[in-house]
């Protein structure tokens, strides 16, 4: 089947109401990560790690909050997340007026936990993202709480679809541009925008090792789960499955797929923080591992924009992760 997203006219109304609620991150030239690459490519990140709640989840979670019925806004909401969907849900619910219980799965660190806090959530920790999932069903049930997916849906999408607005307002012409994929929510919203605005462009998605359900997606030609748990460090980008939605916007819209090793996250972690002086997560240097590892070569001489999503982590994960061998 084709999917069809949302309009280029349905993406920017959705960013005029977003306007005051989130900010419009930027994109800046990268000159020490294009010394590392040589051969004439030009880099530009999307720096949206500078988005509120730290990364760019905040704008799918109120797309969906604004949606709700005052009646609705009564019995809250609920979500599902390792941690950066969690910040942002609780962040939308305090900032519209509602509640929200927030399931977090055992590798969200106590800097994540601490954030979702901040905002009034009420949090459980799950077993396992499994678990989270069929308790946040139970709440939906029991309470009449409504699920904030955290990357499936028309919403989310429209969401999303406001920063591919954004990259090809900020970046008069680029030739492709590197997306981290979890579930497919940021991918299949940015990558429906920017395919109506600029259709030349490559968008290219990356998925870490131990975290690949899209890759699963188009080698099976229909949404797939992985067949047990994630094994990777980019719990950000660790969803257990994508969903008919998100795979088939994905697939209607994303040139290609790359998959990475955690060490070269680990690598481009060290990278971002030698060369740029930013700390990311895992999944934020998603994007920047691929273009100097897998997609170094294919990409030379082009003009790059990468995707920079998130930066909740906190120092002493920071250190543990990120790897500084062979950082000019």
């Amino acid at each position: 089947m084709t999917m069809v997203g949302p309009s280029i006219a349905e993406i920017q109304a959705q960013h005029n109401q977003l306007s005051g609620s989130v900010l419009r991150t930027p994109v800046i030239r990268c000159p020490a990560l294009e010394a590392r690459l040589a051969g004439g490519t030009e880099v530009f990140a999307k720096l949206e790690f500078l988005q509120r709640t730290g990364s760019f989840k905040v704008r799918g979670a109120i797309a969906t909050m604004q949606t709700l019925s005052k009646d609705q806004l009564l019995r809250g909401v609920t979500a599902v997340s390792a941690g950066n969907h969690a910040i942002a849900t609780a962040y939308a619910a305090q900032m519209i007026g509602t509640s929200a219980k927030v399931l977090m799965t055992p590798s969200a660190n106590t800097y994540r936990i601490e954030s979702c806090k901040s905002y009034g959530a009420e949090i459980t920790i799950a077993d396992d993202i499994h678990h989270a999932f069929r308790i946040a069903k139970m709440l939906q049930e029991d309470e009449g709480r409504y699920l904030v997916h955290p990357f499936d849906g028309p919403l989310i999408a429209l969401g999303t679809g406001t920063i591919g607005l954004e990259i090809c307002d900020q970046v008069d012409h680029f030739d492709s541009i590197i997306v981290p994929i979890g579930g497919g929510g940021l991918i299949g919203g940015l990558s429906n925008a920017v395919k109506q605005l600029k259709p030349e462009t490559e968008i290219i998605g990356v998925e870490p090792e131990g975290a690949d359900s899209m890759h699963r997606s188009f080698i099976k030609g229909a949404a797939e789960k992985l067949d047990g748990a994630m094994t990777t460090i980019a719990d950000s980008l660790g969803a257990p499955f994508s969903t008919p939605y998100s795979y088939e916007l994905t697939k209607e819209n994303v040139d290609r797929l790359v998959m990475i090793e955690d060490l070269q996250i680990q690598e481009a972690m060290g990278s971002l923080f030698k060369l740029m002086n930013i700390a990311v997560e895992p999944a934020c240097a998603a994007s920047t591992a691929a273009l100097l590892g897998p997609l170094r070569k294919s990409l030379q001489g082009k003009r790059v924009v990468l995707v920079m999503c998130g930066s909740n982590i906190d120092w002493d994960s920071f250190y543990r992760y990120a790897v500084f061998n062979d950082v000019d």
